[in-house]
């Protein structure tokens, strides 16, 4: 009951009320972001979703678009404007995918929506973090993120999955916002220190 038809409407309310009480902020945000990387507050990038259908995840753009002498984009951290720093370590970038929540592409707890490149390398097993809507924060987050292995970020999210509950999304949403006051490994994002995952690692 709950992870089919509760879950869902407690994700629309929740970020419905926290869009609406965060606007002041998110409207600077987009004002601060768009003058740092010219015109471009928002980051979107094709990602599969539940069942792997696709959509467009958006995020505050906390990189510019600099590029080396042949064209090429330089390396992140060459790109990590001084806002995009700050918005990346108080995780404020995930705020527009508020958003997505309310279209019904996302939820708040679940597995991170990763990169279109690595669905022909999941296992079956892998695969099965596809069965729910992917989340702002989830349980692999709360559990070492960028500090864990591959393997081990997929056993969480399948756990999740598995497992999914009110009371489990309950404790996820505590530790997360426990995580962020403390300023303990925030970014939720996987682009800046994630390894490529290649099926193997």
């Amino acid at each position: 009951m709950y992870k089919f038809f509760i879950k869902r409407s407690l994700d629309f309310c929740v970020s419905l009320i926290v869009l609406i009480l965060i606007s002041p902020i998110f409207i600077l945000l987009i004002v601060f972001l768009a003058i740092a990387n010219n015109g471009k507050p928002f980051f979107v990038q094709r990602r599969p979703g539940k069942n792997e259908k696709i959509f467009s995840i958006i995020k505050f753009k906390t990189m510019n678009d600099r590029v080396d002498d042949k064209g090429q984009l330089l390396p992140d951290k060459d790109r990590l404007t001084k806002v995009g720093s700050f918005v990346r370590k108080t995780s404020l970038d995930e705020i527009p995918q508020l958003l997505n929540v309310l279209k019904g592409e996302m939820s708040l707890i679940g597995p991170r929506p990763l990169i279109i490149e690595y669905l022909p390398i999941y296992n079956t097993t892998q695969k099965k973090r596809h069965d729910v809507r992917p989340g702002i924060t989830g349980w692999a987050q709360i559990n070492g993120r960028n500090s864990i292995t591959w393997k081990k970020k997929f056993e969480y999210d399948v756990w999740y999955v598995e497992n999914c509950s009110f009371l489990l999304d309950a404790k996820i949403i505590g530790l997360t916002l426990k995580k962020v006051i403390q300023k303990e490994d925030v970014n939720l994002s996987e682009e800046l220190t994630s390894e490529y995952f290649n099926g193997k690692n």
